[in-house]
């Protein structure tokens, strides 16, 4: 299999259309460049020549039968998987089209709370009903790690005919449940297992990381190539091998949501970034190990602060770990993590990946180097010589899950009105209302809105946390169900 990874069909035939000098009289209308000079002068003439639209000899994303069908039957072989389709509008696009292939209206998908909007998108999509299973939680660092098997089981057992479950894997943080165990066990129910491995495309390449979904025997797998892989932003692919899912079903879904101008640049970095990744993967991904198991130990160092790693394998909600997650517990500076977020970016020009209220992420990949995260450790150990230690920032208990008293989607297709935030309590939610990064919702449409629920949003708010969903962005006002 490895001799044939050499190849790059996809690319090779972009490649080829450039060398050709084809003149366009298609799409897009900036025609090679010549349409936005000030672009084509910041990035080169000879990326936006790649920059085409499906036509006979770069195939066509609707219906491949050339180079991009050539291209995702490697991406399949790549990830050991029975099937793999490109997708240009992120993993959000791979996790609804799993859900939508799973599902129909009414029928339950159990989901842990914590998912990515783009989960509960797919929910509203499908028509589907959430069993919401929660996931643990780590109260030292602030987090939410994974969903216990015991639990999960509880729920399975009191929803027999739901559909599917869906699993992250890992986290954000790097964390991993037995996904094994939970495949085995879904299964054993006849539920199709999907997986959101938004930030697990890498872990496909090396040993050293948790279990993927295609070892683990899921059914479908929706992996961001781009995040950890190499791609380009907005480039993922969509993995299958299920005997429960149809594959003509999971085919008619992307036939109704597929673009059909998909970008051959993010096409063609997917098709580059897989080869890369087969030949050499592993070999990178030593190096990356290395790097962040050194900056680990250097940050561990630091009075005030603790990265997080493999020592949290074992305890509740956490089965494996992935290490390329540098997670920061910043709280022992006296400081929250958005406050350190904006110190680096300001001050040492750094940028982390994400910030919650008590930690910071930095994500290392392939195309970190020494330097940079001697940066980072760097600044780090100023900011811990300049903080006041002594000073307990605020902690917040997150309030219960709310209750769901209609099905998201007859919350999004029912009349709503806009009230005041302040006066939200006991309404029913025609919104979400997520803290973005990471996408986790607060709150989901047609849940009650309690008084501890605006309470602990007001609190973000206060303390500088980005919130997405809302008609309002200030989320002043909160949309509910009701007429105006």
């Amino acid at each position: 299999m490895e001799n044939e990874q050499y190849a790059a069909p996809l690319y090779e035939a972009v490649l080829q259309y450039v060398n050709d000098g084809v003149v366009p009289f298609h799409v897009p209308g900036h025609k090679q460049g010549r349409g936005l000079p000030e672009l084509a002068d910041m990035v080169g003439e000879q990326i936006l020549q790649m920059d085409v639209n499906g036509m006979k000899d770069l195939d066509f994303i609707g219906n491949p039968q050339g180079v991009i069908r050539e291209a995702q039957i490697l991406m399949a072989k790549a990830f050991h998987a029975r099937r793999a389709y490109f997708l240009v509008n992120g993993t959000t696009s791979g996790v609804q089209a799993m859900i939508m292939a799973a599902c129909e209206p009414g029928s339950e998908i159990i989901v842990p709370r914590n998912a990515h909007k783009s989960t509960f998108g797919g929910i509203i999509l499908s028509g589907a009903i959430p069993i919401y299973v929660q996931p643990q939680c780590d109260r030292h660092l602030g987090i939410t790690t994974g969903v216990a098997l015991s639990d999960l089981e509880t729920v399975i057992k009191a929803h027999p005919h739901a559909q599917a479950v869906l699993v992250i894997n890992p986290s954000y943080y790097g964390i991993a449940t037995d996904l094994k165990a939970i495949v085995n066990l879904a299964h054993s129910y006849n539920m199709a297992v999907l997986v959101d491995e938004a930030h697990g495309a890498h872990a496909y390449f090396h040993p050293a990381f948790p279990v993927t979904a295609m070892e683990a025997g899921a059914d479908m797998s929706a992996a961001s190539m781009h995040k950890t892989s190499g791609s380009l932003t907005q480039s993922s692919v969509l993995l299958y091998q299920s005997n429960l899912i149809p594959l003509e079903r999971v085919k008619k879904v992307l036939d109704l949501t597929y673009t059909s101008s998909a970008s051959y640049l993010l096409m063609t970095s997917l098709d580059l970034a897989r080869r890369q990744m087969t030949l050499k993967g592993k070999k990178l991904l030593s190096e990356t190990l290395r790097l962040v198991r050194w900056a680990r130990e250097e940050i561990n160092r630091i009075p005030g602060l603790f990265a997080f790693g493999p020592n949290m394998v074992g305890k509740p909600g956490c089965y494996a770990f992935d290490e390329t997650k540098l997670g920061i517990h910043v709280a022992g500076l006296g400081l929250i993590g958005y406050q350190v977020e904006e110190i680096l970016r300001h001050r040492f020009n750094i940028q982390v990946e994400m910030s919650d209220l008590h930690n910071i992420l930095a994500i290392i990949t392939i195309g970190d180097r020494e330097s940079q995260l001697r940066q980072l450790t760097s600044a780090l150990q100023q900011l811990a010589a300049e903080a006041d230690h002594q000073k307990t920032p605020f902690y917040f208990e997150i309030p219960p899950s709310p209750e769901m008293i209609v099905s998201p989607r007859d919350a999004f297709y029912s009349p709503t009105k806009s009230i005041s935030l302040k006066c939200a309590a006991g309404e029913i939610a025609a919104e979400m209302l997520m803290a973005y990064p990471p996408g986790i919702p607060v709150i989901l449409p047609g849940e009650r809105i309690s008084a501890d629920m605006i309470e602990y949003i007001r609190f973000l708010k206060s303390q500088g946390c980005t919130l997405q969903g809302t008609a309002d962005p200030q989320v002043n006002c909160f949309r509910v169900l009701g007429s105006e």
